[in-house]
């Protein structure tokens, strides 16, 4: 079958052990682009996608970002999904008044406020290769709230047992409304329910590509992909997924450190 496009995970999918693009999966993806379009799609703000677009000759091509809670095409928002003002005063109210201090990143598009420089700032900098802004959650809530605004992202970061406190208060009282999921034991990624990464491709393929999700392949490792890598014409997993990524998936590829995507995409191209 001749697929039409591609859409990749970043993190644990695309990025080597160094967390970078590899010479061979820069390569494969210049080459797969003259075939076809190659979306990047991420739980990462814009900007942290931006300068792998650049790398690999991409930065024209739309990005789904936030797990699909933004949208842009030629860097211009054609959907955005944010978390309520108050659901976000209410985790704040929840980690302050128990003294849990977890670390509440912000994230609104391109704006990142962290309340301090610490560990997690410094780890999060490191890894995505963008400053945040310094501003206590309370001063970023009273600033979003005179500009209408909420966040397409909150990341939570912090010792085991209190990410374990902030995800058992989230399930007693917003397990409607919003997705909640560990990205590992330290980190707890939330975002709005309304929205996944598998309804943003379709949104993005209905209003712009005019592309059938049956035309697209996927690749992911984690549980933000489970519903993505299930639902596209082919979805291929990294041989580090987690389990119910293998399980939905059409197929599986090598090690996403190990070029895994590169080799997959030589394949399904015959580049």
């Amino acid at each position: 079958m001749k697929y039409k496009i591609v859409f990749s995970d970043i993190d644990g999918t695309l990025l080597n052990k160094e967390r970078e693009l590899s010479p061979l999966t820069i390569k494969m993806i210049k080459e797969v682009k003259e075939q076809v379009p190659v979306v990047l799609i991420s739980a990462r703000m814009p900007e942290a996608m931006h300068h792998l677009q650049e790398e690999l000759d991409i930065r024209e091509l739309p990005i789904i970002a936030y797990n699909g809670g933004l949208v842009l095409v030629n860097d211009k928002a054609i959907s955005s999904v944010v978390i309520p003002l108050d659901t976000l005063k209410s985790i704040h109210d929840f980690n302050t008044e128990n003294d849990l201090n977890v670390h509440l990143s912000l994230y609104h598009h391109d704006e990142w406020y962290v309340p301090q420089t610490d560990f997690w700032a410094e780890r999060e900098e490191n890894n995505t290769k963008v400053a945040p802004q310094i501003k206590a959650n309370a001063e970023v809530i009273e600033k979003w709230t005179s500009e209408n605004k909420g966040p397409h992202k909150i990341m939570a970061m912090g010792d085991e047992d209190k990410i374990d406190k902030i995800s058992e208060f989230l399930s007693k009282n917003y397990s409607e409304d919003l997705h909640f999921y560990r990205s590992n034991k330290n980190y707890l990624e939330i975002a709005n329910k309304k929205i996944s990464k598998f309804s943003a491709i379709e949104y993005l393929l209905e209003n712009h590509f005019k592309i059938s999700t049956e035309d697209t392949i996927a690749f992911g490792d984690n549980y933000n992909d489970v519903e993505m890598v299930g639902g596209v014409g082919m979805g291929v997993a990294v041989s580090n997924a987690r389990q119910e990524v293998k399980d939905v998936a059409t197929t599986i590829t090598g090690h996403g450190k190990e070029d895994g995507v590169a080799q997959s995409l030589h394949k399904i191209f015959s580049l």
